[in-house]
């Protein structure tokens, strides 16, 4: 005899299934692409012996195939960590930011850019400045083939020598240590028809009593579509 339950069961049980499936099914692929990143890490010697080692963490990016919903708009949410360490007492600016290119190779980076956001600081026990930037802050560029374009994650503003209103794209440090975590951080990308790439890039400014040095990380290049 068939239990009438036991169908019902199971015929629930393949239905549920196949939603399941639906939602891995190219129907769905428009959703957002989780792409964890591995960061890197760079040690550098100045010409005084200081020795110079910068990391980035905990990188990694949200893809969103298309906020405009045509083509030519691409979108990415971006998250990670700029560290720095110095073997002695001194201090530096860390400057976190990305460079996006439209079919271009950006391995090199990029020049020019600009942001808008806002920073919150907070101190540690050795009295070092450490800066979190949330997700009201973005890059919103607009770039044709062949064209790249830099930006800088920070805006720090305030007054210059003469009262006047001034922005920076620096954390500065004292000490031996210092850092920026960054999380959602909008990269907005119109104008690009064909495939479009960004990358991670972290200047340090090095300021010891003899020397002031830069020393340059690169993220690994990923692709916004």
């Amino acid at each position: 005899m068939i239990n009438r339950k036991n169908v019902a069961r199971m015929a629930g049980a393949g239905a549920a299934a196949t939603i399941a499936m639906g939602l891995f099914s190219t129907g769905a692929a428009n959703a957002d692409t989780f792409v964890p990143l591995p960061g890197g890490e760079i040690t550098q010697t100045l010409s005084d012996g200081t020795v110079v080692t910068v990391r980035l963490v905990g990188e990694s990016a949200n893809i969103n195939p298309s906020m405009g919903a045509t083509p030519v708009h691409r979108n990415a949410w971006v998250s990670g960590s700029a560290q720095v360490e110095l073997s002695g007492a001194a201090g530096g600016k860390i400057y976190p930011g990305y460079v996006v290119g439209c079919q271009v190779n950006i391995s090199g980076g990029a020049v020019n850019g600009g942001v808008s956001g806002g920073v919150e600081w907070a101190t540690d026990k050795d009295g070092n400045r450490a800066g979190s930037l949330g997700a009201n802050s973005g890059g919103n560029l607009s770039l044709g083939p062949g064209q790249a374009q830099s930006f800088n994650i920070l805006d720090r503003e305030s007054a210059d020598d003469f009262g006047s209103e001034s922005h920076s794209g620096r954390n500065k440090f004292k000490g031996t240590s210092g850092s920026v975590t960054w999380a959602d951080q909008t990269i907005s990308l119109s104008g690009c028809g064909g495939y479009a790439q960004a990358r991670a890039f972290v200047n340090v400014e090095v300021e010891t009593d003899n020397v002031i040095s830069t020393v340059t990380l690169w993220g690994q290049p990923f692709s916004l579509g």
